[in-house]
C-alpha cells in the first residue's frame, strides 16, 4: 500500500511563502497539506510526528534580526515545548530520524544551515558548518537565475532535474563554508545539489547569473541521505507557465519548473514502506 503523503507548511514571525508553498504541495499531489503556526508546535497544538514532509518557506524571520534566520534557529535550539520535557529542536530531529523529509528554500535554507540540518555531514545534526551570508552586491537581489543540478547528487527532491530556471529574492544569500575540509567533503559525497549558472548551464561566477557570489556558485545543498534539503532560489514561484516572466513571449509548458521539487518528494513518500 501506497504511503499517504502529510504536508506541513511552517509559517510565522516573518515567512511569507507558506501559501506558495503549500500550494506546489497540493498540486503535486500531497494527501494533506497543513499550514502550521510555529506557536502551534510550541504550544503542543500540533506535531511533526503527525507529518512526513516538512516546508520551511521563505520570509523574514524575526526581521533577520542576528542575520538571516538566526533568532529562527535560536528558537528551534532554546524554546521548550509547553507541556512536554523537550526543547522544539528535539521534536524536530526525532522526525528526521523517522524518515521525514525537509524542503528548505530561502529563510528556510538560511534556518537549516543555522541549525545544523544541512549539510550535517557524517549525520551530524546539532553543528553548523556553513552559512548564508550577504550578496557580494552589496544590496537585496530579485531576480531570475538558472540553476545547474548534479545528477549524481542523492537529492530525492531533484531526481531527473537537470537544468531549472527559478526567481531569487534575498539580502542575505552567498553560501559560505567555516573550512576547506568541509567543502571538499561536501563535493566529494555530491551534497552540492544546484551551482548558479548560465543560459546554456555552464557554472558561473560572474554577476548575475551568480546573484550573490556563493562559494563555488551553491545555490542548494542536501544532507547525505537527499532527504533534507534546502536552496536559495524559489521553486515555489514558478508552478505554472503564466509565472515565468516571458510567458506572453515564449512557448512554455502548462506546467512550471519549479512543481518537479515538490512532485518528487510525493513520489519518494509514496514509495516508502511504512
Amino acid at each position: 500500500m501506497s504511503r499517504k503523503v502529510k504536508a506541513i507548511v511552517l509559517t510565522g514571525n516573518g515567512t511569507n511563502c507558506e501559501m506558495e508553498m503549500a500550494h506546489a504541495c497540493k498540486l503535486a499531489g500531497a494527501d494533506m497539506v497543513d499550514i502550521v503556526h510555529i506557536s502551534e508546535l510550541l504550544f503542543g497544538e500540533k506535531k511533526l510526528s503527525g507529518y512526513n514532509f516538512l516546508n520551511l518557506p521563505g520570509g523574514f524571520l524575526d526581521g533577520d534580526d542576528l542575520g538571516s534566520a538566526k533568532a529562527g534557529a535560536n528558537r528551534f535550539l532554546h524554546a521548550p515545548i509547553s507541556g512536554a520535557d523537550e526543547m522544539l529542536i528535539e521534536e524536530l530531529l526525532k522526525f528526521i530520524n523517522a524518515g521525514g523529509l525537509i524542503l528548505g528554500v530561502c529563510n528556510g535554507f538560511q534556518l537549516m544551515v543555522k541549525l545544523g540540518l544541512l549539510p550535517a555531514l557524517d549525520g551530524n545534526f546539532t553543528t553548523q558548518s556553513t552559512t548564508l551570508t550577504f550578496n557580494d552586491s552589496g544590496r537585496f537581489e530579485d531576480r531570475w537565475v538558472y540553476l545547474k543540478a548534479d545528477m549524481q547528487s542523492p537529492c530525492v527532491f531533484t531526481r531527473e532535474v537537470d537544468l531549472v530556471y527559478y526567481p531569487v529574492r534575498h539580502g542575505e544569500g552567498k553560501f559560505v563554508v567555516e573550512s576547506a575540509s568541509v567543502l571538499n567533503e561536501m563535493e566529494k559525497k555530491n551534497l552540492v545539489v544546484f551551482r548558479y549558472c548560465n543560459g546554456e548551464g555552464s557554472i558561473t561566477m560572474d554577476y548575475p547569473d551568480n546573484p550573490n557570489g556563493s562559494t563555488r556558485a551553491i545555490a542548494g545543498i542536501c544532507n547525505e541521505t537527499g532527504r533534507l534539503f534546502g536552496l536559495m532560489p524559489h521553486p515555489e514561484a514558478f508552478l505554472h507557465r503564466t509565472n515565468h516572466p516571458r510567458w506572453t513571449r515564449e512557448s512554455l509548458p502548462e506546467e512550471g519548473q519549479g512543481l518537479a521539487i515538490f512532485q518528487n518528494a510525493v513520489r519518494f513518500i509514496r514509495s516508502t514502506e511504512f
